[in-house]
């Protein structure tokens, strides 16, 4: 019983966070990008992309602690435990690259 209440819920908290408005970036990075010119306007574009990698940096230990979560407790998920734990696993992977590439952009506009 309590195994499907906390599957329902999950699925009702997934279905509810993929219909938020997620605004990703909220200046217009083309915009932005291609009309930066002074020293500050590349060291603006720097930190607005040290944030957005702090914040997949963040989604992807909250995923890590997911996993870990699916992993101690499979027993709770039966044979869906593996499907989330694979989930967990991807999306800890794309969280780190797209840290990792933001940085990289960061690095790249402080030379600039």
């Amino acid at each position: 019983m309590k195994t499907k209440l906390l599957l329902t819920l999950l699925l009702i908290f997934g279905l509810v966070s993929a219909c938020a408005e997620m605004d990703p970036h909220p200046m217009n990075m083309d915009m932005a990008v291609q009309n930066a010119e002074t020293k500050a306007d590349h060291e603006a574009l720097a930190k607005h992309y040290e944030e957005v990698a702090g914040e997949m940096r963040a989604k992807a230990e909250e995923h890590k602690k997911l996993f870990s979560h699916y992993q101690s407790k499979s027993y709770r998920y039966g044979k869906q435990a593996q499907d989330f734990k694979a989930h967990c696993e991807r999306l800890v992977d794309v969280y780190e690259k797209a840290a990792e590439e933001n940085l990289e952009m960061a690095r790249m506009h402080r030379q600039m």
